[in-house]
């Protein structure tokens, strides 16, 4: 029977909050990394990375982590149905670092957390019907309430015909073993733990644990003896997780040496960080076992996730995709200190990211230079008092489009008071809201589009748009600079360490192969620096090139300024380039992206303020390109609404609807022109 669902992992759910520093205490951490946790929870993220269709069971408080937790399993790809939300207990944190090669200290917020509230109540029969596999964790056996609401998950998965599968997960202070400061013991001997877990045993398919964790489940502390005692109450297939030496399997009657049982090919990586690696060997092991791979290369695929695992910061971010895993078996790393792999640290990360954006409808206002300009010109219309038609007298041209709809162009523009300099930048800070409204008017919760927006003169609509579905573009870059430089200072680092993770950098650089050697130096060292801070801070890169400003342009002209960045190492998600008529020059621009980073997010065209008709012809050739996502245009849809209203000539109003109108135009005339290429 064809189920839904690979597998559904039931148990903890937690937010992880990681130090940011490394090499020092807990106590010493100045700065924490935020990633979603809990060993259940990762093993259905590495699963889902790895192509599996994957569930967790869990509950979440009603609150911001709980949220965050659910958002990013969605993003994810994990299925959330058995995500529940308590409305009294807090989302489960976990405090983490990672004080050196060996210790890893963590402390545990879990007293009555919303994960260890799950009830039998819980469980959803039909829902467990849906998977072939069924992953319990040994922590949720430690208390009455999630025992039976795990029994009850395993005892329908067997009904249903699913297989199961334990994480032996063994945490001492989470059976009340120890303090709350003793989160990074691993075993402490306990024979009520013990006799707990073999109650349990006997019904699974596959039951994994490392050797301390054997020895609790086995009630011994010699790991062959421990499996013994595990094998005379389990028929199950015994994986034990051996640290540097890999893993190994045992099927049947345990052999007198761990050796003698199946193993995997293991990989001589760095260590940087455990914690998090046995949830990254599950993934692993599940995506092995459940499509049909014998023991030995399931072990090596559960081998590879966990080397990759331990050689980075967090858990389930540094869990591979299913990309990067065939890489890195088939090519491996150039060095053992993996996150120092530039090739395969930009495959992890370009093959991982959380969200794919098939299609982009932009609208960009992320101008500077050119609002100030308008600004100041409405100013001093109104001192010349050469302006005086009444609002609502506003002169418009009017053009039929081919679907029917109408194009105006503001002509005239009506009385305005004489703003001094910070009332400007209230003004514009005013209408940038108002192109925030248009861009959402336009896209109504429907995904692939989005804005750009600056954080100076564009502060509030830039705040607004968090959370509501768009795709949000910041710009960096000091308006009209050559050689590039930035708004943000020199310190990028601590720059982009304030922008929230949805924020996407974008950096507009007038450069041409055949700039000066000074000037091209002085310009490619500014972008590779600020792709790195980029990239440190886990944001997406946008990198914006008009090389037509400083010269003549040809076929090959933006093809060689992509070749040339990636030649120097900058990888950026997306491309912002001219807009061109020539078939030619896009499939050079296509073959460069692709043949350096085929994983790039794609490429979107900018306007420079041409008029729609010019736009709609050069949409018809771009959109043949796959590379090509869609446009992040500004001028033509704002330009003229923004002049009548900085006049006065426009209602709030009436200067939403005029933008969404245009933009609505651009949308269409993309999308027909995508559906007819």
């Amino acid at each position: 029977m064809k189920r839904a669902l690979d597998v559904i992992s039931i148990g903890r759910s937690s937010v992880d909050l990681y130090g940011g520093q490394v090499g020092g205490r807990l106590e010493d951490m100045r700065t924490f990394r935020k990633y979603i946790g809990g060993s259940p929870t990762n093993a259905a993220c590495g699963a889902a990375r790895l192509g599996l269709k994957s569930a967790v069971i869990t509950r979440v408080g009603d609150e911001h982590m709980g949220r965050f937790i659910r958002e990013q399993l969605l993003a994810e790809g994990v299925d959330v149905r058995g995500v529940i939300t308590d409305p009294e207990r807090l989302t489960a944190l976990v405090l983490l670092g990672i004080r050196d090669q060996e210790r890893f200290p963590l402390i545990f917020y879990r007293e009555n957390c919303a994960d260890m509230a799950l009830s039998p109540d819980d469980i959803d029969p039909d829902f467990i019907a849906e998977a072939r596999c069924v992953l319990a964790s040994g922590t949720h056996l430690s208390h009455p309430r999630t025992e039976a609401a795990t029994l009850r998950a395993l005892d329908l998965a067997r009904e249903s015909g699913a297989k199961t599968i334990l994480d032996l997960d063994y945490r001492p202070n989470l059976w009340g073993l120890s303090g709350h400061g003793d989160g990074e013991n691993r075993f402490i001997e306990s024979a009520a733990v013990t006799t707990k877990l073999q109650s349990t045993l006997a019904r699974f398919d596959v039951i994994v644990g490392t050797e301390e964790e054997f020895h609790i489940a086995g009630g011994a502390s010699d790991t062959i003896e421990a499996l013994q005692n595990v094998r005379n109450v389990s028929e199950a297939a015994l994986v034990c997780k051996r640290g540097a030496a890999g893993a190994t399997a045992f099927q049947g009657p345990i052999p007198a040496s761990l050796d003698e049982g199946v193993n995997g090919e293991s990989f001589a990586v760095e260590v940087f960080n455990v914690l998090g690696a046995g949830d990254g060997f599950m993934a692993g092991l599940l995506k092995g076992w459940l499509t049909g791979e014998d023991w030995a290369e399931t072990l090596r695929i559960a081998n590879a996730c966990g080397a990759l695992a331990v050689s980075r910061h967090g858990c389930t971010p540094a869990y591979p995709s299913e990309v990067e895993l065939r890489d890195f078996l088939e090519i491996g790393p150039s060095t053992p200190a993996v996150r120092h792999d530039v090739r395969l640290e930009q495959v992890h990360w370009a093959t991982n990211r959380s969200k794919a954006w098939p299609a982009m409808h932009v609208f960009a206002f992320d101008h500077r230079a050119q609002f100030e300009e308008m600004a100041r010109e409405s100013a001093a219309a109104v001192e010349r008092g050469d302006v005086g038609v009444e609002r609502g007298d506003v002169r418009v041209e009017r053009g039929a489009t081919e679907r029917g709809g109408v194009a105006e162009r503001v002509v005239q523009y009506s009385r305005a008071v004489a703003p001094e300099d910070t009332a400007v930048v209230e003004r514009i800070g005013t209408f940038k809201r108002l192109c925030l409204e248009a861009a959402l008017r336009v896209a109504n919760g429907r995904d692939g589009y989005g804005i750009l927006c600056d954080g100076r003169l564009g502060r509030d609509a830039l705040y607004a748009a968090a959370g509501t579905g768009l795709w949000i573009g910041r710009p960096v870059e000091r308006p009209g600079s050559r050689p590039l430089r930035l708004e943000i200072g020199d310190d990028f680092g601590t720059a982009l360490a304030e922008w929230p993770a949805e924020h996407v950098v974008k950096v507009l650089c007038f450069y041409r192969p055949d700039d000066p050697e000074e000037l091209r130096a002085d310009q490619e060292s500014t972008v590779k620096r600020l792709a790195e801070a980029a990239r440190a801070h886990g944001l997406d890169f946008l990198v914006e090139i008009i090389p037509s400003k400083f010269g003549p342009v040809d076929e090959s002209t933006t093809a060689a300024v992509i070749e040339r960045f990636y030649e120097i190492g900058v990888f950026p998600d997306w491309w912002k380039l001219e807009p061109m008529v020539s078939d030619a020059a896009w499939q050079r621009v296509c073959a460069a992206i692709e043949g350096n980073d085929p994983h790039c997010r794609g490429v979107v065209v900018l306007g420079l303020d041409a008029p729609f008709e010019e736009l709609r012809a050069s949409f018809q050739v771009a959109a043949r390109h796959e590379m090509v996502k869609g446009f992040a245009i500004g001028r033509t849809i704002f330009g003229d609404v923004a002049r009548a209203w900085l006049g006065g000539g426009l209602t709030d109003d009436e200067a939403v609807a005029g933008m969404a109108e245009n933009f609505a135009s651009l949308c269409e005339a993309w999308d027909e022109a995508r559906v007819t290429r």
